[in-house]
């Protein structure tokens, strides 16, 4: 029973590789990714290297074949100092995970191998008219011959331009709502497709967010990865899934910014003794650490559950990524108080951490439709 919330060995020396490369190749650059709003290269090029970019695919495909845990703990370790970069892995995971779970054997090699070998995988839900409401969209794919034509836009698509892959859920049966939804694989390279300025966000500044337009875009049937009018199904599973990571990238925020926090606490003096000493720091400081605790074993619970596509999955996954999202938002906006006047200058990067929590409470889903769909599983845990 004592190993039971103990990680086994190999997820903990996972976790110190991981670590030391973020600390060594990627930290060192955080600042300067934020303050230019420039693509974390540097972070790219070592997690390309190590094997992390795109760590989730399988071996058979050239990939590292982590599980859900895995890429969890890469994930929350890289956002401990790097948010931005943190979205390399993550986003390759939403964007493929549909090809996955729904793509056949040849599809699957087609896309997942230049995805090991570096190439990146956005996924394209979205559109100004249909966030929450996403089976809303407007975005139209219409038979043509033996394929498909694709029309309309996505918005606030991450890593949209740099990404040579595409996942794309289009209405192929408008008078069916989400029952007339399809799912489809967009190449870059595409004809007609083609990308929005860069948007200017509070936080993230790192991980480029653009519009993608379809401007008649022809592609044949073996591009589509699920059955006609099963992708908003897909789409769905595909988050039940992926939530999890925004969960680990909030988790990660939330650490980094206790650690520097607590470092700053036990440093800063005044009336001649560190600000640790008082009480009234030592319970901010004291919430922060067994929050961020709760929410680890949470977000965990999760990673497991998804590797085994559990029954509870649905209310465990929405469930991990309201929970430490809110928490990340908390825990950075305390850290930025116990610094007082320095956590609001960029001298420090808690006042980053805070700006970049605030979008893990809004991007896949925001948390008040986590609360929903956890309150329509509730039959699931109880």
């Amino acid at each position: 029973m004592e190993s039971l919330f103990t990680l086994p060995e190999e997820y903990q020396a996972l976790r110190e590789s991981v670590r030391a490369l973020a600390d060594k190749k990627i930290q060192p650059f955080a600042h300067d990714v934020d303050a230019s709003a420039r693509f974390p290269q540097e972070a790219f090029d070592a997690l390309q290297s190590a094997g992390l970019a795109a760590a989730h695919v399988p071996t058979q495909f050239g990939g590292e074949g982590a599980d859900a845990l895995g890429v969890v703990i890469i994930i929350e370790e890289v956002a401990r100092v790097c948010a931005s970069s943190s979205l390399i892995p993550a986003v390759n995971k939403l964007g493929s995970v549909p090809l996955m779970l729904g793509g056949n054997d040849e599809q699957k090699k087609r896309w997942l191998t230049p995805l090991a070998q570096g190439k990146g995988f956005s996924y394209c839900l979205s559109e100004s008219e249909a966030g929450s409401d996403a089976a809303a969209m407007k975005t139209k794919a219409v038979r043509k011959g033996d394929g498909w034509v694709l029309n309309g836009s996505k918005k606030w698509i991450s890593h949209a331009g740099f990404s040579d892959f595409y996942t794309v859920l289009a209405s192929t049966d408008p008078e069916k709502g989400s029952k007339g939804i399809t799912a489809f694989v967009v190449e870059k390279s595409d004809a007609g497709v083609s990308f929005g300025a860069h948007e200017k966000k509070m936080g993230f500044k790192g991980s480029p967010t653009r519009e993608v337009y379809f401007d008649n875009v022809e592609i044949g049937d073996d591009r589509r990865i699920s059955e006609i009018g099963g992708g908003f199904g897909l789409a769905m599973k595909t988050l039940d899934h992926t939530r999890i990571t925004i969960a680990a990238q909030a988790l990660g925020i939330a650490q980094g910014a206790f650690e520097v926090a607590t470092k700053y606490a036990h440093e800063r003096k005044q009336f001649g003794k560190s600000i640790f000493d008082f009480q009234a720091v030592q319970f901010m400081l004291a919430d922060m650490a067994m929050e961020i605790a709760a929410a680890r074993q949470l977000t965990y619970a999760a990673a497991s559950k998804s590797e085994d596509s559990a029954a509870d999955l649905t209310f465990f996954s929405a469930a991990s990524k309201c929970y430490a999202t809110d928490v990340a938002m908390r825990v950075t906006t305390d850290a930025v108080q116990v610094l007082g006047g320095y956590g609001y200058v960029s001298d420090y990067p808690v006042e980053r951490m805070m700006r970049d929590a605030k979008l893990t409470q809004i991007y896949e889903g925001t948390n008040q439709v986590q609360r929903l769909v956890m309150a329509r599983n509730l039959n699931s845990v109880l």
